[in-house]
């Protein structure tokens, strides 16, 4: 009888651990989108303050023609270190992208080297800092996006 009652107790205790790391897991997700938003709609509004009448375009480049020349993005920092990038705009169309500084040693340099090319290709592929998230590179890509879409040239 004690033994039945214990392992319904070590059940109960095991499908509550795992509910509430699924709700984490799903909560943090949609925080992190959540800032990203809200750092958008911040970076938005300094412009609109700026009495420019550009606004921020980081997910799009389709709909303005970006001035040639170089941009280099804000420097962003994340959990593991400062992610700085240099985007080339020629024709109207950006054919580069130059990472300038990113986190290194340890760990960091495994996920870097797996995740910044794809990061970089994705950008290029959609002429965007809209792009996919590498699994297991989430401040990668917070830095990365956060310092692509501070460059983006706005016309």
């Amino acid at each position: 009888m004690f033994k039945k009652f214990l392992i319904t107790i070590v059940s109960i205790a095991a499908s509550v651990a795992v509910l509430i790391d699924g709700y984490l897991m799903f909560f943090k997700h949609d925080q992190s989108q959540e800032t990203a938003q809200s750092q958008a709609t911040a970076a938005s509004d300094t412009e609109s303050e700026s009495s420019t009448t550009t606004s921020l375009s980081s997910t799009s480049s389709s709909d303005s023609t970006m001035k040639d020349g170089t941009y280099t993005g804000k420097s962003t920092s994340t959990e593991w270190g400062d992610i700085q990038v240099k985007i080339t705009v020629a024709s109207g169309k950006i054919p580069q992208i130059t990472v300038l500084k990113h986190p290194t040693g340890g760990k960091s340099d495994e996920i870097n080297s797996r995740s910044l090319p794809t990061y970089k290709q994705e950008a290029l592929a959609a002429q965007s800092a809209n792009i996919n998230q590498v699994s297991g590179a989430t401040e990668t890509y917070k830095g990365f996006t956060g310092s692509l879409q501070s460059a983006w040239p706005r016309s």
